[in-house]
């Protein structure tokens, strides 16, 4: 993984301040630890009118995989090889990000101790990278970077030489010009961008990341106009560090507008009002789109089927279109805190005719579930062993056959973006698998088609357009066609 930054100079400013600036004599070779390897620093060329410097980190792959966050370059669940076998020594990203800031540290914030003037003074600077994964390609690269003040030069490079014909690599050989820049903000740039042009970081990114990336970004995030792909490429895409990331640039845009102080525009929003800005918890979204999707389908007779500790049936009674809602669950226990949730004990007469809570298992069939408007499958198939499935499916829709089934499931491919999920890992140490999107739909497709349901698709939460949203829903709807024949067979059996 390889660096340079150039400069020029005359007599009176001679290129050779670079090595002030950067803290390295340019006659010595130096190395330096980092927690990933080893970083080199040494001088190409070093006279009057010309010096570059190289940063050369030597990656040590054994302990990348060891401290690394999960499995798979960048903690990707599905690339558990790629850990052994990929780019990270070579490619620069946030480990050579990482390296800058650790051995050009002083640079970095604008400090020379030795010649004080130095920092401020804007300098012709080049500044070239062999190897930059770019996720977007050569127009991102100047999309990011030429706002900046750099002339941009992104070659794509080929996959293979030897075979054009399969095309380019998503790496480009990147040359960064400036005639004036001062070399603390050419750091700083280099710093947030590098691994927002890899979309990758080889560590957990935790909350003091926010705190890295403004002061980083200090005097150019503000107004660069792909802030918000900055923001949360850079925050590994953690929606609630991003929001906080860009309410603070915010607050930094309009303290600049205003020529005052961030403080007093921040202190103009009181705490009650942060209070009510926190998003609200997936958990309470689920429950509320479950119980609009069932008062969109008309039901008034409801199972909860698997209700756990019965917070949808404490919902669902709130709302008077409900007359009859059974919770079932094959666990006593969770039964039990159910009844003691709902106040079952205490419950007026009234209240408690249109509740009840029995066990049983849905892995086989139950005569009590039978001629309900709908029935409810909030997060419970992905705690069924696959095989067991099948008797699910055949318990629920091919005895029970409620008029309408709702089933929700975690999105695996939303899991990139959950803020305390290690890579790799499940949402529940219980869940014996969890689907994606396509994986979700193939199956209930296939369930609608065998047992005479429609079925449509609705995301809950925020529905990211990358990975979708983290919990997705069916909504089985028996169609019109078996409802005919299901009204013939009740009228003959009456």
């Amino acid at each position: 993984m390889f660096l340079t930054i150039s400069t020029t100079g005359t007599p009176d400013r001679p290129a050779t301040d670079l090595g002030y600036l950067l803290h390295k004599h340019p006659e010595k070779a130096q190395a330096f630890s980092t927690s990933y390897g080893k970083a080199h620093v040494l001088y190409p060329e070093a006279d009057a009118g010309r010096c570059t410097a190289a940063l050369l980190l030597e990656v040590d792959a054994v302990a990348l995989v060891r401290r690394g966050k999960g499995k798979g370059r960048g903690g990707a669940p599905d690339a558990a090889l790629s850990q052994y076998v990929n780019d990270r020594p070579y490619a620069a990203s946030s480990l050579l990000a990482v390296a800058l800031s650790g051995v050009f540290s002083s640079a970095m914030r604008g400090v020379c101790h030795a010649r004080p003037e130095l920092p401020e003074q804007a300098r012709p600077l080049r500044i070239e990278v062999p190897a930059l994964p770019a996720r977007g390609g050569p127009e991102l690269v100047r999309r990011l970077f030429e706002p900046l003040g750099w002339a941009v030069t992104a070659e794509p490079v080929a996959l293979d030489s030897e075979f054009p014909e399969w095309g380019d690599s998503r790496y480009v050989r990147l040359v960064l010009e400036s005639a004036e820049l001062t070399l603390a903000a050419a750091l700083r740039h280099l710093y947030v961008l590098l691994p927002v042009l890899d979309d990758a970081k080889h560590y957990w990114v935790a909350p003091d990341e926010v705190d890295k990336l403004l002061r980083a970004g200090e005097g150019w995030l503000p107004a660069h106009p792909e802030q918000k792909l900055i923001t949360s490429r850079y925050l590994a895409r953690r929606w609630s560090l991003t929001r906080q990331a860009m309410e603070r640039l915010e607050l930094v845009r309009l303290a600049e507008a205003d020529d005052t102080e961030v403080e007093e525009i921040d202190n103009a929003v009181g705490a009650e009002t942060e209070a009510e800005e926190k998003p609200t918890p997936l958990a309470v979204r689920r429950r509320d789109a479950i119980v609009a999707a069932l008062g969109g389908s008309g039901a008034t007779r409801v199972l909860d089927l698997g209700c756990g500790q019965g917070q949808l049936v404490q919902a669902l009674l709130k709302d008077a279109r409900f007359t009859e809602i059974v919770g079932v669950d094959v666990s006593m226990r969770a039964l039990t805190i159910a009844s003691r949730r709902l106040k079952l004990d205490r419950m007026g007469e009234r209240q408690a005719s249109r509740v009840k809570l029995f066990q049983s298992s849905l892995a086989y069939t139950d005569n009590r579930l039978k001629g309900y408007d709908a029935a409810v499958l909030s997060e419970v198939i992905e705690h069924l062993d696959l095989p067991r499935l099948p008797a699910l499916e055949y318990a629920v829709f091919g005895a029970a056959r409620p008029r309408t089934v709702l089933v929700t499931t975690p999105n695996v491919e939303y899991n990139v973006r959950w803020e305390t999920l290690p890579a790799g890992h499940v949402r529940h140490g219980d869940h014996r698998f969890e689907w994606t999107r396509e994986e979700f739909r193939t199956w209930a497709r296939a369930v609608a088609e065998r047992h005479g349901y429609g079925v449509e698709f609705a995301p809950v939460g925020p529905d990211d357009p990358e990975v979708g949203p983290p919990t997705q829903m069916a909504i089985f709807s028996m169609s019109t066609a078996t409802v005919r024949t299901m009204n013939e067979k009740e009228a003959k059996a009456a």
